[in-house]
């Protein structure tokens, strides 16, 4: 078991995620429940399990509340504990299963840093119904002006809410009631909801992710909803951005997406292996 700092800002702060890596040579593996106590135990909001599976590695990812079907950060640290063993020139390549798919990754080591980069998948977009937006805003602690009217309801492998607010400030100034919007999520199923400032013209933006339904208040770092952001901002003509999140936990963590014209997203960020 080992904990990697995945989505560094600057080469410091990003989320703590346990990443272990599991051998058919060192007996059964652990079940269901045990993977739910990993993160628990080692002071994380998410595990991920990395399995060789032939020619691609198999990734398994877990919070206290059970198993995701993706976990952007989670494949950042992954792929950098790979790289970190992998010990060869060059960067490291794999090809990646998760959530039903096969997927490529890389990895490339400078020093004790670690970049990572992966392609998340296609992102499924779509408008808030009505309901969704009246029980959702209250329950972050916004009114309905002060998100304006460019909600987006996002998924890769799950559908979360995206919601804007004009400033950082405003962004840092939430305090949602964690009771009221885990029911919202929960009868809507979302996994969460993403809260972000507006790009600057250089595509550089802050965001909270808020996802009580898995059992994680705030994420520290959440990539996959960063992938959904970056490919709803390329209909407004953005198409790469690097997004700030963690300060409001004391931590900092910056990912970066771009995205194609053909909205093919790149997700990635940088990573250092902690603890082993």
């Amino acid at each position: 078991m080992t904990v990697v700092r995945a989505c560094l800002r600057g080469g410091a702060g990003g989320s703590p995620t346990a990443v272990v890596l599991e051998d058919d040579a060192d007996g059964a593996p652990p079940g269901d429940d045990e993977r739910r106590r990993i993160p628990v135990a080692q002071g994380t909001s998410h595990a991920v399990y990395v399995r060789p599976a032939g020619d691609t590695v198999e990734l398994r990812f877990f919070t206290a509340e059970g198993e995701l079907p993706a976990c952007g950060h989670g494949t950042v640290a992954a792929l950098a504990l790979l790289a970190a063993r992998h010990g060869g020139a060059g960067p490291y390549r794999a090809t990646l299963r998760a959530g039903g798919r096969v997927f490529a990754g890389w990895a490339e080591r400078a020093g004790e840093l670690i970049t990572a980069a992966f392609d998340p998948g296609p992102v499924d977009l779509r408008e808030p119904t009505a309901e969704e937006r009246a029980l959702v805003l209250p329950a972050l602690g916004l009114a309905p002006h002060e998100a304006g009217p460019d909600v987006r309801i996002a998924g890769v492998g799950r559908e979360r809410i995206l919601v804007p607010v004009p400033t950082r400030a405003a962004l840092a100034a939430l305090r949602p009631d964690m009771d009221r919007l885990r029911a919202v999520c929960d009868r809507f199923g979302l996994l969460g909801a993403y809260v972000h400032s507006e790009p600057s013209p250089e595509g550089a933006l802050a965001a909270r992710m808020f996802a009580p339904s898995i059992g994680v208040p705030e994420d520290l770092a959440n990539a996959n909803s960063t992938a959904c952001l970056v490919a709803h901002l390329a209909g407004r003509g953005v198409h790469r951005i690097a997004v700030d999140m963690g300060d409001a936990l004391g931590s900092q963590a910056t990912i970066t997406a771009t995205a194609d014209p053909d909205l093919r997203v790149e997700l990635g960020g940088a990573a250092r292996v902690v603890t082993e």
